[in-house]
């Protein structure tokens, strides 16, 4: 299939060489000029626990030979059991050099005969029953129709959630092979196109919503751009600012957006247009330690909860945007825009002061300390509300 020919809105020839771009080209070089990542195993970094991608016939397999393992172990007498992952805090490794969170390579026993992981085991046994019946039908579903599968025996879509995640732990791929995939939730628009499924998308005629990111990214092709940036925007209501101004059509760009905690589908688009295209990504996140740069550190190094598949869903040296502490006084913030921080936000960013990844960048540590200093805190739109 031919490459997706789209004719967008050309750029005044004028941008090109404002400072802003002409500092964007810089963060591009540096992208270009910077060395390859070293493996894990290259740093010495062993018994850890990575996923990948795999075919769904591989996925059945293994989860076939589990099964038989377990079978197994009865007839031996052991019982009914499985070896699982452990995904503890206390098992998460922060590699300095990759700047991401991976999974040490713990298992801990979830025993049938044991009272307080019979729930467990059995919830454990349902998924990897509905996953192989999904495979088997090549369809998939979302988290939330797994959980109405058997509601009363997941109870809770976090239980149902947290196993799901448990078994593409011990199969050794990731969650989308598992073909579950969670709700659409990020948008993007800007200047892309692609083909979703074989259908075009031209992401600058989305409107002010913007396209949805699709759960199914491995469907994704032909993906082309002239934007010179990638602009990660913590907010829905940011981006539909910026969607409305056209602001991708005045600095060539593509913004995204997962409105808040990111998702897994917005984390794995924008990895995969970052390192397809190979453009700097600038993040705009509120003045706050907890939803602003808790969520960049959640793009950047990835989360606890997923460690085991940091590979495909972190995007390291975004450059922190805004809103930055001191941008309330160089853009003279007026007080009715600025914030108090709660106790609970001074306790975030003291806890935050001690994550490796802000240690790894002493100029955002500078600008914690400045807003646990001033116990102040402002939203994206304060940016807006002054100009």
């Amino acid at each position: 299939m031919a490459r997706p020919q789209v004719q967008m809105v050309p750029i005044d020839a004028s941008v090109y060489k404002s400072p802003v771009l002409k500092k964007v080209n810089q963060l591009t070089q540096a992208l270009a000029s910077g060395s390859q990542l070293p493996t894990l195993a290259e740093l010495n970094v062993f018994n850890v626990r990575e996923v990948r991608e795999m075919a769904p016939t591989e996925v059945s397999t293994e989860i076939e030979r589990m099964v038989v393992g377990v079978v197994s172990s009865i007839l031996r007498g052991e019982g009914f059991r499985y070896a699982v992952p452990s995904r503890t805090t206390a098992n998460q490794i922060y590699v300095t050099e990759l700047d991401r969170i991976v999974l040490a390579d713990k298992l801990s026993v979830r025993d049938f005969t044991n009272m307080s992981a019979v729930r467990k085991t059995a919830i454990t046994t349902k998924v990897m029953e509905l996953v192989h019946q999904l495979l088997a039908k090549g369809i998939h579903v979302t988290k939330r129709d797994l959980f109405y599968t058997d509601v009363k025996l997941f109870k809770d879509q976090s239980e149902s959630d947290t196993i799901l995640d448990d078994v593409a732990c011990m199969v050794g791929c990731t969650r989308s092979s598992l073909h579950v995939v969670a709700s659409e939730k990020g948008v993007v628009v800007g200047r892309i196109a692609f083909r979703d499924d074989g259908d075009l998308i031209d992401c600058t005629r989305m409107g002010v919503g913007g396209k949805a990111i699709p759960p199914y990214i491995d469907r994704l092709t032909d993906i082309t751009s002239d934007a010179k940036f990638i602009l990660l925007v913590e907010k829905d209501a940011a981006f539909m600012r910026l969607a409305e101004d056209r602001f991708y059509n005045k600095y060539p760009c593509i913004i995204l957006t997962a409105k808040g905690q990111p998702d897994v589908a917005t984390r794995m688009f924008l990895k995969r247009i970052q390192k397809e295209l190979h453009l700097p990504v600038l993040g705009l996140v509120d003045s706050d330690p907890y939803v602003g740069l808790k969520i960049l550190s959640v793009y950047m190094s990835g989360s606890k909860n997923m460690s085991y598949d940091s590979a495909s869903l972190t995007c390291r040296d975004i450059k922190w945007l805004g809103v930055r502490p001191s941008d309330l006084t160089k853009y003279k913030i007026p007080d009715q825009c600025r914030l108090p921080m709660k106790e609970t936000d001074i306790k975030t960013g003291k806890d935050m002061l001690e994550e490796e990844f802000i240690k790894k960048n002493p100029l955002w540590s500078k600008e914690l300390e400045l807003m646990l200093k001033s116990k102040e805190k402002a939203e994206i739109r304060t940016y807006f509300a002054t100009r």
